[in-house]
Order: structure tokens, then C-alpha cells, then sequence
């Protein structure tokens, strides 16, 4: 963690847009585009070694995780989100309206997409299926496969570093650890954040080859790197 010290102060993030306005935006694609069903596998069952061993390595991260690494997860928890200290301070909605609209769409797509896979799978979380599970993040009932936050993350991470492949680095690095977070945070197990990733590179390849993404995308792409003097 050492490495992305420089990030760690600021690298909550920045809310893109209101929470309504994110309800409102129109996904560019939904579940009948990109069905998980038909790319992941189920998740392991609730009995099984691996889940066994899943649990075993949340409350592992329980009783080590330092209080820095709790408020970190507990800032990511935030799903509406992009990556303020990355890209610096004028990263604002307030001065990137057209790309603030356009990463509203993005976040309304990974629910459009991953909230009918959960309800199919209906992983139980780790605190659902242990009492010694105690997450230091706000609790959720929905279907823990996949991580949402993790297919999300993902998502914007590519799609962020396309735009400004020179800080490709420090973006997924930052990706990564927002999808890490959710199980130092004890809400998800290892595996449902690989899923997640898994699943926002599958959505992100396909909304980059479609001509309406592209279309909002080079708006955003162009207002981005003007703002950054890029």
C-alpha cells in the first residue's frame, strides 16, 4: 500500500452526479445484452470447501485489517463514484458536466446488468451465512455474486484509462483496490470481486465497440482531457 501512499489521502472519491440523477440515467445496455448468466459460473455452494475457506479469509481480514484499511472500505462504499485524486482537483461534476452525465450511464449499467444475475445466483453475503461476520460497511441483502462494486470499479477503471491512457497505472491500481475493498470491508468474498472484475471487463469491451457509447464517449473523452490539458 506504500506505493499509492500519495493517493491515499485523497483518493476517496468523487460523487458523479446526484444519487438521482444516477437513478435516472439511461443504461447503455442491459441484462439482455450481456447476460452473466451465460459467462460466469454459479457460485460455490454455501457448504462447500470454498466457501468454507472464502469465510475463513474475511474473518481473517476482521481481526488485521488496520483502521485505515476500515475507513477505506468504508469511503469505497460509495458505488456512484470516479477517481478524484487520480486525475486531480479540478475533477469536479460541476466542471465536467458532459462527462459526469455520460459515467452516470456507465454506473446505470452495471445495475442494469449484475442486479438480474444476484437475484438469479443469490449468493448469501458472508455475514448472512456466519454471525462472526461483522462488516464494517453498511450491510446489504442483495446477492453477493457478483460484486457490484467490483464489476463497477472495473468498468470505470477501463474506461477512464482508455480516455487518459497516461495514467493507465495509477487508475487500475485504484480499480483494484475499490474491488479489494469490499472484502476488507467483509461485505464479499474473494471470489465475488473476481467475478466483478471479470464481469465490468466483459460489459466495458462490449460498450466500447458500440456506436451510441462511442458517440457520448468522445464528448466526455474531449471535455476530460481539455479540463486536464491533456
Amino acid at each position: 500500500m506504500k506505493k499509492y501512499a500519495s493517493l491515499a489521502a485523497g483518493l476517496l472519491l468523487l460523487v458523479i452526479g446526484s444519487a438521482a440523477q444516477a437513478e435516472d440515467a439511461k443504461p447503455f445496455v442491459t441484462n439482455k445484452d450481456v447476460d452473466l448468466t451465460m459467462i460466469l459460473p454459479p457460485p460455490p455452494a454455501n457448504d462447500s470447501a470454498e466457501t468454507k475457506a472464502e469465510l475463513g479469509e474475511v474473518l481473517t481480514l476482521q481481526v488485521t485489517r488496520t483502521p485505515e484499511m476500515e475507513a477505506r472500505a468504508v469511503a469505497d462504499a460509495e458505488e456512484n463514484v470516479c477517481f478524484a485524486d487520480v486525475m486531480g482537483p479540478n475533477f469536479t461534476a460541476e466542471k465536467l458536466p458532459k462527462f459526469s452525465a455520460f459515467f452516470d450511464r456507465v454506473v446505470a449499467t452495471e445495475g442494469a446488468v449484475v442486479d438480474p444475475a444476484k437475484d438469479v445466483w443469490k449468493r448469501p453475503r458472508p455475514h448472512q451465512l456466519s454471525d462472526l461476520v461483522k462488516p464494517a460497511v453498511k450491510l446489504s441483502s442483495s446477492g453477493s455474486w457478483p460484486s457490484g462494486h467490483a464489476t463497477v470499479g472495473t468498468m470505470m477503471g477501463i474506461i477512464l484509462a482508455d480516455m487518459v491512457p497516461e495514467r493507465r497505472a495509477e487508475i487500475m491500481a485504484r480499480a483494484a483496490e475499490y474491488a479489494h475493498n469490499r472484502v476488507v470491508g467483509g461485505i464479499h468474498y474473494p471470489s465475488d470481486v473476481e467475478m466483478g472484475k471479470i464481469s465490468g471487463s466483459v460489459i466495458a469491451a462490449v460498450l466500447l465497440n458500440r456506436d451510441d457509447f462511442k458517440a457520448e464517449y468522445e464528448v466526455a473523452r474531449a471535455e476530460l482531457r481539455s479540463d486536464l490539458g491533456m
